[in-house]
């Protein structure tokens, strides 16, 4: 029946999500990839070549999203186009949807990913570094490997199979405040690596974590603040804990 995309249909635009950015250009930024992880089932929902032709124009056009939510948006787009396909829907809609979900979750996608959760995870793998849990530190890389696939396995899967109704989902989750949480904890977990790495009895490490919590915390629930006064900051704070620290 048209509008049913088989199963290995659907697993060959999920593995060609990781080929989003394969021909990132400055004209379309990420259409390419997009276009290649559609085509498989553009290809099974339109056999028609002069139709299938018409179909890919709609994602030749603009198109940029943090790479973690691609397998998202290409499972609903293909729920979309399945739904195109059998006529209960007007073409139009995609576009509307494919324009502004694309840019919407390319910023959550930025705060929550890039800035909160790699933060994070590099941020713990310093502290295992600097306090030789080398073991913990192979595991947790591992873990968090595989999590992230199962994420993007996930949201490709309830994309495809809930169309728009994701979209509600994602809004529930409240990504951003979470992002905001989670960079206070990198701020405790900076400060905990600022403990383990300096060396014992070289100078007063309980000034300089004080500095980095309070610095740290304090920019990164400030997202107005640019990075470089924060780093100045944090730059004179400790220069001046060092010098009053035999007062102190």
């Amino acid at each position: 029946m048209r509008g049913e995309l088989q199963t290995r249909t659907l697993v060959s635009c999920f593995l060609r999500c990781y080929l989003v950015g394969a021909a990132y250009n400055t004209r379309g930024l990420q259409h390419v990839g997009l276009a290649f992880a559609m085509e498989p089932g553009l290809a099974e929902l339109y056999p028609d070549p002069a139709e299938r032709d018409r179909v890919f124009a709609r994602y030749l056009d603009l198109y940029n999203t943090h790479f973690f939510w691609t397998p998202l948006l290409v499972g609903l787009f293909l729920s979309l186009e399945a739904k195109i396909a059998r006529g209960l829907i007007p073409a139009e809609m995609l576009d509307n949807v494919k324009t502004t979900t694309a840019f919407t979750l390319s910023a959550i996608g930025d705060t929550f990913f890039s800035a909160s959760i790699m933060g994070l995870w590099g941020l713990c793998a310093a502290c295992l570094l600097a306090l030789g849990q080398y073991a913990a530190l192979v595991c947790l890389a591992g873990g968090l490997f595989l999590a992230v696939q199962a994420f993007k396995a996930a949201t490709f899967r309830a994309g495809y199979r809930e169309g728009f109704h994701v979209l509600r989902r994602l809004k529930h989750w409240d990504l951003v405040n979470l992002g905001r949480k989670i960079k206070v904890a990198n701020a405790v977990l900076l400060t905990l690596f600022w403990v383990a790495a300096t060396p014992r009895g070289s100078g007063p490490s309980l000034a300089d974590a004080v500095l980095v919590a309070v610095l740290a915390a304090w920019a990164a629930t400030r997202p107005s603040v640019s990075r470089e006064i924060a780093l100045l900051a944090l730059a004179a704070g400790w220069v001046v804990a060092r010098s009053l620290w035999p007062v102190l």
